[in-house]
């Protein structure tokens, strides 16, 4: 598997007004590769991947994709070179079931004008399937199934459209632990097909289980970069935090 880069944010900037959202921030994300984008509220997490995926446009900087500038201008523009976002409310239709979910906007067509129904089931059962093959209720309104099986509808749109970057905002929030355990396979199941995943999470031990790496941004800027195995909880709760790592009092440790 190839290690050069999936995709490349290259000081990127954004501001509301006087306020400036993201200030100068840079980001790779690799073929395979789990970054944990980690920060409080406000600290500029949020509009950072909604560049990335084309709700908003950067003031400045520019985008990589496979080494080649991207423009990005609206989500349509990140769906069609291969970025996916999940975003914490998964972005679905309740009153729809799986098979119309997956295909939102993107339907399968006969003839060019009538919805292929049969065609939509069976790629959704086969793709589904894949994901999480105890989930069956494809055909039943989202607004009646578990959070797990509503992620797995969200993931399962993802993967069908070949996403090569998947951006998940709390993929775990809400959920019990046996679903928990579940989106996590799923996440190390799409790293291991090559898909790079942007994981925004506040919850530090799922960080700690799927990131490779760690960015923590604070007031719209990177003030950390670390990679998970040699990173401890202190050092990342000091960056979210503190906007930067706690240093040893050398006073503390005279006699």
């Amino acid at each position: 598997m190839t290690t050069a880069p999936l995709v490349e944010l290259e000081n990127i900037s954004k501001a509301f007004g006087g306020v400036q959202a993201v200030d100068n921030v840079s980001l790779t994300v690799s073929p395979g590769e789990v970054i944990g984008l980690l920060g409080h509220n406000g600290a500029g997490k949020s509009t950072l991947i909604r560049i990335l995926s084309g709700a908003h446009t950067a003031d400045s900087g520019r985008i990589l994709v496979g080494g080649t500038e991207a423009t990005i201008t609206s989500p349509k523009d990140a769906k069609a070179i291969g970025i996916e976002t999940i975003y914490q409310t998964l972005a679905l239709a309740d009153n729809l079931d799986a098979v119309s979910n997956l295909f939102l906007g993107r339907e399968r067509r006969r003839f060019g004008i009538f919805n292929d129904r049969r065609t939509m089931v069976r790629e959704t059962t086969e793709i589904c399937a894949q994901i999480n093959p105890r989930f069956t209720n494809l055909q039943t309104p989202v607004r009646n199934l578990s959070g797990g099986q509503r992620q797995t509808i969200a993931i399962a749109r993802a993967v069908y459209f070949n996403a090569r970057v998947l951006i998940m905002d709390e993929p775990t929030a809400a959920l019990g632990p046996g679903e928990t355990a579940m989106v996590k396979d799923l996440i190390q199941q799409l790293k291991s097909k090559g898909v790079g995943i942007i994981l925004i999470s506040h919850d530090i031990e799922d960080v700690f289980d799927l990131a490779d790496r760690m960015v923590v941004m604070a007031g719209g800027r990177v003030v950390g970069r670390l990679n998970t195995h040699e990173a401890t909880r202190e050092q990342v709760l000091s960056l979210i935090i503190m906007g930067a790592e706690t240093k040893p009092n050398p006073a503390a440790a005279r006699p």
